[in-house]
């Protein structure tokens, strides 16, 4: 199953893509805004705009990790690589210019909600810390609320939470991974 993203809501169309053939035209209605809008299979940009429903939760494309969202009531299973510096993370939105968007329609979740650095030690191995947007519902690890000015050293396999969503650390250096 591949999802197209609606372009004028950004709410997801599920869809089997093994029922149609390279080339063919697709028409979707979206159930939210009902906006129609078509697509053309084979074409590079359908893979910009749709998700693998089974993503690789070991990706880690740029050897930095990556952070995996918990599928829930919300939102698909999402898995997010991370960069070198400060990764953004909050709710997906048209423009927001965060690095790290999640695609949920998660109310508790703001648009910039909290922060993971990912640099090196003294060792030369990455160090991972997790800090507060600041946000309006709070990121929890290990069901502690992180206070205001508050930085965590966060490692691989460390849940957090989000909202109402709960995201799990994939270090670089795991054995997973």
């Amino acid at each position: 199953m591949k999802r197209v993203r609606c372009p004028k809501c950004d709410h997801y169309i599920p869809f089997d893509e093994t029922k149609y053939t390279t080339g063919q035209k697709l028409i979707f209605q979206c159930p939210d805004c009902g906006k129609e809008f078509g697509i053309r299979l084979g074409v590079s940009k359908l893979r910009n705009a749709q998700k693998d429903e089974n993503p690789d939760e070991n990706a880690n494309e740029k050897g930095f990790g990556s952070i995996v969202v918990i599928e829930n009531v919300f939102h698909y299973k999402q898995v997010i690589p991370l960069q070198l510096g400060d990764n953004v993370i909050g709710r997906y939105m048209k423009g927001s210019g965060i690095n790290c968007p999640i695609e949920t329609v998660d109310p508790s979740i703001d648009m910039n909600h909290c922060v993971i650095n990912v640099s090196y030690d003294k060792n030369k191995k990455l160090k991972y810390v997790l800090r507060d947007g600041p946000s309006y519902t709070g990121t929890f690890v290990d069901n502690e609320i992180l206070g205001d000015r508050e930085r965590r050293v966060i490692e691989d396999g460390t849940l957090f939470t989000i909202g109402a969503t709960s995201v799990i650390l994939r270090s670089a250096d795991s054995k997973e991974a």
